[in-house]
């Protein structure tokens, strides 16, 4: 086959190196055709499917010749298409093909004879494929004890075959006919069901009694297989005879396995593996240890089985040691949130503060941020922007309506469906142990007799006690101190305080007008645009058209209305421009032509109109979706001295007015009413939009005027806003909610405001625009807010004994210091 080729026949070797007597007839040099997962044995037949190219190469040149070939087994079945010598073991087998078939999709068929083994000493050539120079082995003769072991072999493999069914019976018949040890042993070794390596193994073993031996110990190890299999079956009660197929193999195979110590199966095996790669803590490598070793000794039928493989499962996909790197950019951060929200410098700055410290400080522990404000103002977005700032995951929970203390903290494991807390469940969804986590709506957390979730929260969301979460599932500590917790909810006072304690609690007040204005026209009118399937040469919006939008149609503190009604008027635009494919022209919608799109404004604005009244006081209200104002009014009836309120007032709003009927009362001689008013007449207060639930103590000075402007008959400065608590000496106390309130004020055409002296300070959230064009008076008791509002003075000085040292010189709130002050 090859010009060096040895015509002598190659030599012939025994197991000692011995050259034999006997020479087989076979070229020095032949081809070798590498086998996967089979190994050929001298005296037997071995069918193989040649596909590869350089191995078809390979046959069609034997079979052009004297089909001489060798075989040898990859150590590596993956190295097929590029075998090389050190991919094959040294010794192999000589062979012969006796039949081939060239099949239609191509390959061949072809059965191997196999001849003798031989043993590979060169490879001259490796291309187009392996040839390699063989030396023949020869085994050793065999001993008298290799005979009489044949006998012992034949019938063990006799019981296996019997019992077998991968044995066929012309085998038995076929191994009784064998005279020879060797031959013996390598047609069984052929036949019977063992490993490709240690059939190679067989293969390189030139001494017969050995061989035989091996298989020996193989085939009682087969035996004793089927015995116990046997066993197994017969001693089943007749219950379990009446089980399954399926159930009835599945207990076989685990009685066969436990008496094999074969205790671990494949998916145990890949469950370590995951173990190993989890990057635990040591706690929870050892409990993930001991599950392990509890899920070995549970049948795969049992419950139990899949509840412990569901909690290794959980134990496994936790962010152990998982982090994404944080992006310390401060320029970065500051950029991707002036990108994704207008305004809001307070957070913003707080953000960058965060960021600066995490960078001189990697090691310090996370804050826990809670975003306070009405609905729509971008709480939640504002977290999703954090997380993008800083290069972090972003994971939301919505707490809202949750009262099972399991939601947060998991449930034991003795319950069925058991399931971790809410936390674990985010930390497994985010897929790092450092994520921004967003608490939403923890002001609507309920309790009942499952328990206290926000009891639960305390634990999460203090930075001291964090580092060591305990969830009832896992049951393991759980380190929460790189999570960034952002919280959020509507009203502050509905978090329990304790849960407020370990929060930084930053407010978001909501919008002013232009500010929505800038934020439709960066933001909503061209996500609208897009979400319509609209282009900004299509469709547009004038700025009067969008400013009404928002008095008109809109009543809230924040932008999700306001999106709404602008994404109605697009589609409208979007019919247009679908009906007529041939409009080319920009649609703007003028504001005359909103109602064409809105239909009637839907939100009633109360102005001031009219001339001013007695009675009638212009009060300052906070509620949830901004400020407004409220007209209080009170006026004198024939009667018996009796109180009557109304307008859905709260008890806080109820009590106010009492304490200002009896500052009204206790000024009688300085008001210029008649000593016995209060005794003669009836007192009637009442708010209007009686339907609407009215609370809260700063309507006090605005009752008290208007009760004192009923009572003297003086009319008050309808364009005079004011809101303030009020004492029974007539001192007037903080509020809260200035900025809404004097923007209110400021909307409904106000020309001056009253606040409480001590709220001064809080102007400086108030919009530069709308401090220039309001007049600020600020006020320590009730004396000064009746001399600013009324229009004409009271006829006598306040009593000295009730008034502050600073006297009624606080009057000297004149105009124009009182526009220095605001």
């Amino acid at each position: 086959m090859t010009e060096n080729q040895d015509r002598r026949g190659p030599r012939v070797v025994d197991r000692r190196g011995e050259r034999k007597a006997e020479t087989p007839s076979f070229p020095d040099v032949v081809p070798v055709l590498p086998l996967r997962d089979a190994v050929l044995f001298p005296n037997t037949a071995l069918p193989a499917l040649v596909g590869r190219e350089s191995s078809v190469k390979l046959i069609e040149q034997v079979l052009n010749g004297d089909r001489l070939l060798a075989t040898a087994t990859l150590r590596d079945p993956g190295h097929e298409d590029d075998a090389t010598p050190a991919d094959l073991p040294e010794v192999g087998t000589v062979g012969r093909i006796a039949e081939f078939l060239r099949l239609p999709q191509g390959g061949i068929q072809v059965a191997i004879q196999g001849l003798a083994r031989v043993r590979f000493t060169q490879w001259p050539s490796t291309k187009p494929f392996l040839q390699a120079r063989i030396e023949v082995l020869q085994s050793e003769t065999a001993t008298q004890e290799a005979e009489a072991r044949m006998r012992t072999v034949l019938r063990l493999f006799g019981e296996v075959a019997e019992a077998s069914p991968y044995i066929p019976a012309p085998f038995v018949v076929a191994a009784m006919n064998i005279t020879e040890p060797g031959d013996l042993a390598d047609f069984l070794a052929a036949n019977i069901n063992m490993t490709v390596a240690v059939k190679q193994e067989l293969l390189e073993e030139l001494d017969v009694d050995k061989r035989l031996e091996r298989i020996e110990e193989h085939l009682r190890s087969e035996s004793e297989l089927l015995k116990i299999s046997t066993q197994a079956q017969e001693s089943m009660s007749d219950d379990l005879r009446k089980m399954q197929r399926q159930e009835l193999l599945r207990r076989q195979l685990d009685v066969i396995r436990k008496e094999l110590g074969e205790t671990e199966g494949e998916e145990v095996a890949e469950l370590r593996r995951r173990v190993a790669e989890a990057n635990m803590p040591e706690e929870a490598l050892k409990a993930a240890e001991r599950e392990l070793d509890r899920l070995e000794r549970i049948p795969p039928q049992s419950p139990e089985w899949t509840v412990s493989r569901n909690y290794l499962d959980w134990l496994i996909e936790i962010p152990w040691g998982k982090e994404t790197e944080d992006n310390d950019d401060l320029e970065h951060a500051r950029k991707v949130l002036d990108d994704d929200h207008y305004g809001l410098d307070k957070i913003k700055d707080r953000i960058v503060e965060y960021l600066a410290v995490q960078k001189l400080h990697p090691e310090g522990r996370s804050p826990i941020l809670c975003f306070v404000g009405p609905p729509g103002v971008g709480k939640t977005s504002l977290g999703q922007s954090i997380g993008r700032a800083l290069g972090r995951n972003f994971v939301r929970m919505s707490l809202g309506g949750v009262r099972d203390e399991a939601e947060i903290r998991g449930h034991r494991r003795t319950y069925i469906g058991a399931l971790p807390g809410r936390i674990v469940q985010g930390l497994r969804r985010a897929g790092s142990r450092n994520p921004v986590m967003m608490l939403d709506e923890v002001d609507k957390l309920g309790a009942d007799f499952r328990g206290d979730p926000s009891a639960a929260l305390l634990e999460v969301l203090d930075p001291e006690q964090n580092h060591a979460f305990s969830d009832h599932y896992v049951e393991v500590p759980i380190d929460l101190t790189q999570v960034l917790f952002i919280c959020t909810a509507n009203i502050i006072d509905l978090i329990p305080p304790p849960l407020r304690d370990r929060m930084e609690v930053i407010e978001l007040r909501g919008y002013t007008e232009p500010e929505k204005v800038a934020i439709a026209k960066q933001y909503l009118i061209p996500r609208q645009l897009t979400a319509n399937g609209l282009k900004a040469s299509q469709a547009g919006i004038a700025l009067e058209t969008l400013r009404r939008i928002i008095r008109e149609y809109t009543y809230e503190a924040g932008v999700r209305n306001l999106e709404r009604e602008i994404g109605a008027v697009f589609r409208k635009i979007a019919t247009k421009v679908a009906t007529d494919g041939s409009r080319r022209k920009k649609i703007t919608v003028p504001a005359a032509d909103l109602e064409t799109y809105l239909g009637p404004p839907k939100v009633r604005r109360d102005v001031l109109e009219g001339s001013n009244e007695i009675g009638v006081v212009t009060g300052l209200a906070w509620t949830p979706v901004g400020g407004d104002i409220l007209f209080i009014e009170a006026t004198l009836v024939d009667g018996k001295g009796r109180l009557t309120l109304t307008g859905s007032l709260g008890d806080v709003m109820k009590e106010s007015a009492q304490a200002a009927l009896t500052y009204a009362r206790s000024r009688t001689n300085e008001i210029g009413a008649a000593p016995d008013w209060y005794e003669n007449n009836d007192l009637h207060v009442h708010v209007p939009s009686g339907a609407i639930p009215k609370d809260g103590p700063s309507a006090g000075i605005a009752m008290a005027t208007a009760i004192v402007s009923a009572v003297s008959g003086i009319r008050v400065h309808r364009t005079t806003a004011m809101t303030g608590e009020v004492t029974l000496h007539g001192r007037v106390l903080p509020i809260g909610g200035v900025k809404e309130k004097v923007i209110a004020a400021h909307r409904a055409g106000c020309k001056a405001v009253i606040l409480p002296k001590d709220n001064e300070r809080d102007l400086v959230e108030v919009p530069e625009f709308v401090r220039k064009d309001l007049r600020f008076v600020f006020a320590e008791h009730m004396d000064e807010v009746l001399s600013e509002a009324l229009t004409k003075p009271l006829a006598a000085l306040p009593s000295p004994h009730l008034v502050s040292p600073a006297g009624t010189s606080a009057i000297k709130s004149d105009r124009a210091s009182a526009r220095a002050r605001g």
